[in-house]
């Protein structure tokens, strides 16, 4: 089985860019798990089938093939609001856990991004990370990060997003999103990015080393 990162954390707290520096770093392969989602919902959506039906959603997400993830693509918003819809089908989140945890034991190295892999998916990683910033730094990446782009956005309206985004994700029955009770937290509220790498870089090594 190879070495797991579990890395867990809300929008916008830079879960995503670590995860992708920590798999380049050591030469490990990288899964956003929020993207199995996403990939659930667009499947649904491209063949006109309905997002309410649970069984239907549980088929689609156990036919998914975690080599074809398009961030581009699955970024798309239409599809964010359809993902959050059957993420809370308690079928499909174990479908998607069972193929997360398959990618998981992939040699010789994995990096999980995601709401609940340090406690869900890789309860037993030696590396687990929970990287966070409050709600006004995230919303304010999240609007930066759409007026680069060239696109128009609301502070206060991405701002209220996140806020509820956090409410649904903290507070759903299912795999709630919290820390594990061995992760190490990463506040990049006043951080940067490399010094977040340089952080959990430190934790990898040293678990490496035992290992």
């Amino acid at each position: 089985m190879g070495f797991v990162v579990a890395i867990d954390g809300p929008a916008a707290a830079g879960k995503g860019t670590l995860s992708r520096r920590i798999a380049e770093t050591y030469g490990f392969q990288h899964l956003d798990t929020g993207l199995t989602y996403r990939a659930t919902a667009k499947a649904l959506l491209d063949a006109g089938l309905p997002l309410d039906d649970e069984q239907v959603a549980e088929e689609m997400a156990r036919e998914l093939d975690l080599g074809g993830l398009d961030r581009s693509v699955l970024s798309r918003h239409e599809i964010g609001e359809a993902a959050s819809k059957i993420a809370v089908m308690s079928s499909v989140r174990r479908a998607l856990v069972e193929a997360q945890q398959a990618f998981s034991r992939r040699e010789p190295g994995t990096v999980l991004d995601g709401r609940d892999i340090g406690t869900v998916v890789c309860p037993h990683a030696p590396v687990k990370l929970y990287v966070t910033a409050s709600p006004e730094v995230r919303a304010r990446r999240r609007f930066d990060e759409i007026i680069a782009g060239g696109g128009e956005a609301d502070f206060e309206v991405i701002f209220a997003d996140v806020k509820k985004r956090d409410e649904r994700d903290m507070g759903r029955a299912d795999s709630p999103l919290r820390p594990a009770d061995d992760a190490h937290l990463l506040d990049t509220s006043e951080m940067s990015i490399e010094a977040a790498f340089q952080a959990a870089k430190s934790l990898i090594d040293a678990a490496l080393t035992k290992d």
